[in-house]
Formats: structure tokens, sequence, C-alpha cells
């Protein structure tokens, strides 16, 4: 078991880095595929960086590779042209594709995750009953921002961005996706809290 848990990160790694690349290959629109799959581009570089001092756990390395591969196919196709998403459209009857809202629920989902190793490893909230509530507004804080980076981008780009902000229409769209991420947020720590603390260093491994 330890060995199997050694080789998983290099293994999603070698996964995320494939999908990003294949990603790349004729996306539908290049900035569109920019612009979501920045934050894997950003994000792989700085992982490794820390990873001597800081190495993650099991399951934020499940989550953050899950994230990564939703984020590169909505780039690739752009997230209200997914395949997967215009399936669940056609199947449910829904009038938009619901990528946009996968998407924006794991981006409460995973940072959850992400926020609380940080500060049960750095902080002193381990085991506070504040730390779950703080992980949830760092969550919904994050989701705030991006929307405020959405809105930079209509501004600087203009109809060029469309695709980008993948409203399809809906005028309470940002509302939506703040929401989803607020959702997402506690529905993983009621999933994972407890797998999450078994899999995270003594305090004193965390000093």
């Amino acid at each position: 078991m330890p060995r199997t848990r050694a080789l998983l990160p290099p293994a999603l790694l070698g996964l995320v880095v494939v999908a990003l690349v294949v990603s790349g290959i004729r996306p539908y629109d290049r900035l569109t595929w920019l612009l979501e799959t920045v934050w894997v581009i950003v994000g792989v570089p700085a992982l490794l960086l820390v990873w001597r001092r800081f190495p993650l756990t099991t399951l934020l390395c499940c989550l953050l590779a899950a994230h990564a591969l939703i984020l590169v196919a909505g780039g690739h196709w752009t997230y209200a042209r997914t395949p997967v998403g215009e399936w669940a459209r056609d199947v449910f009857a829904l009038s938009r594709n619901p990528y946009d809202r996968l998407g924006h629920f794991a981006q409460g989902f995973v940072p959850a995750i992400l926020v609380r190793e940080i500060l049960v490893r750095r902080s002193p909230l381990r085991g506070s009953r504040w730390l779950a509530p703080l992980v949830v507004c760092a969550c919904l804080a994050f989701s705030a921002f991006f929307e405020m980076l959405e809105w930079w981008a209509a501004v600087a780009a203009g109809p060029a961005a469309d695709d980008f902000l993948a409203t399809q229409g809906d005028v309470w769209d940002t509302q939506w996706d703040m929401f989803l991420a607020l959702v997402g947020a506690i529905t993983s720590l009621a999933l994972f809290s407890r797998l999450h603390d078994r899999q995270l260093p003594s305090p004193t491994a965390a000093l």
C-alpha cells in the first residue's frame, strides 16, 4: 500500500500533463483554452516547487487531478460545447449544457480540501470548530473572485470572451456559479473530512 501511494502522485501528474497537451491541440477557441487551463499551467509547476516541503495527501492529489481534467476538457471544447454536457442536456431534457455547473461545483468541492489541508498543517486550526466554516468562506471568496476575473475578461476581450463566460443566456449565471461552489465546498467537507484527517501527517510532522 505505501508503494502504491508513492507511485500515485507521479501517475496523476503524468495523466494531467498528457491531458493538458492533448487539449491544446486544435481547441475550439485558443483564447478560451488559455483562460480555462491557466490554473493547470501555473498550478503544476507550483506544486512541483513546493512538493518537497509540502507533499500533499493522496486524497488531495486525486481531487486536484480530477479538477484539472475538468478544466482542460472545458478549455478544449468550451464549457458550453463539451460532449458529455451535450449528452446530459439531451438525456435529461435540460435547457442548457450543464458542464459549466459541474465546473463551478468542482470549484468549491476541490479547493475545500486544499484549503483544509493548508490550514490544518500550517495554522492553529487543527481540531477547531472554526476550521470548516473558514474553509467554506475561503472557497466562496475564491468563487466570487473568479467571477470578477470573468467580468474583467469580458470587459477586456468583449465578445471574444463569450465562450469563457459560458453564461448560455442565463442572467443568473454568476449567482448560480457561486452557489454551486458553496454547495461543492460543503459537500466535500461532509464527505471527506474524516478520510482527510486519517491521511494528514501528525501535528509534529506538519511543523
